[in-house]
């Protein structure tokens, strides 16, 4: 049986080509860069999110056939479209690809694709830009996917920065490709992380550290940043300077300065300063 190995594409920050909240400095929002993980063996791979632009999803789909391995399966970790949408770009170039996702993944997707789901938020943020073709998503169940004879395994984690998150888990490589539960260098999404949403994250990092992985993929990471399993740790300390700050009920540019203050590492702060008005415009942030 012929040994996998796998790589990473990090598609950089894409700039939003319209909507009105910036930073508190004046700089506009960005998206987060995005992993793509890709799986493979002699001849087959099998691809980890997708990017969620046209553009960038072929810049991925032209990495793909560099390595000349046929693309079997599309997994899909969790729901959030930034992490799935770009997936017909590839489906174009090998069509008998299958997209496989967990049951509640598959019905987070199948939210996101209505119209009306997708119109208030990505058609405004990216307009023009997104993929529409549908999208069949089969669900994986326990018996995970099949490489070349090597598992793949969705573990379900439950709620990282959304709902019903996994990790895909290949044991052959000691390798975690950890979706959303895991951040790399890149600040947090802690938009719908209240209401206990937080401790449930927290748990979610503790089912990955159990796994005893050697390589764990962020779904957002830096790309001078290694694939290193001590970003579990690094993503709870995150979220315990959170907890820390969130109690004394700050206003947003007081927590916004404040996290920047401790983890001045990490790129993207628009997606704390979005973190920071989302949990305490109306100061309610438990």
């Amino acid at each position: 049986m012929t040994a996998l190995r796998y790589e990473v594409f990090v598609t950089p920050a894409i700039a939003q080509s319209s909507g009105s909240l910036n930073l508190p400095n004046g700089d506009p929002m960005v998206w987060s860069p995005i992993s793509t993980t890709l799986v493979y063996g002699e001849h087959d791979a099998v691809l980890v999110d997708p990017p969620f632009t046209t553009h960038t999803a072929r810049r991925v789909l032209a990495w793909v056939e560099k390595t000349g391995r046929n693309l079997t399966e599309i997994y899909i970790t969790h729901g959030h479209g930034d992490h799935w949408l770009g997936a017909p770009v590839l489906l174009e170039r090998f069509p008998d690809a299958a997209v496989r996702a967990t049951a509640g993944t598959k019905a987070h997707m199948a939210g996101l694709a209505t119209p009306e789901s997708r119109g208030p938020f990505w058609d405004v943020l990216f307009p023009g830009q997104i993929p529409t073709v549908p999208i069949d998503v089969r669900v994986v169940g326990e018996e995970g996917l099949n490489l070349e004879g090597h598992a793949l395994t969705p573990v379900e984690v439950g709620h990282s920065d959304g709902d019903d998150t996994t990790v895909l888990w290949v044991p052959s490589l000691k390798l975690a490709v950890a979706g959303d539960v895991v951040y790399n260098g890149v600040h947090l999404a802690l938009a719908d992380s209240a209401g206990g949403g937080r401790d449930a994250w927290r748990r979610a990092l503790g089912q990955v550290e159990a796994l005893g992985a050697e390589f764990v993929v962020a779904g957002h990471k830096d790309p001078a940043r290694a694939d290193d399993p001590g970003e579990i740790g690094r993503t709870r300390r995150y979220l315990d300077d959170a907890d820390r700050l969130l109690r004394g009920s700050p206003a947003p540019t007081e927590f916004f300065d404040a996290m920047l203050s401790l983890h001045p590492e990490r790129i993207n702060p628009g997606i704390l300063w979005f973190s920071a008005l989302s949990l305490l415009n109306g100061r309610s942030a438990q």
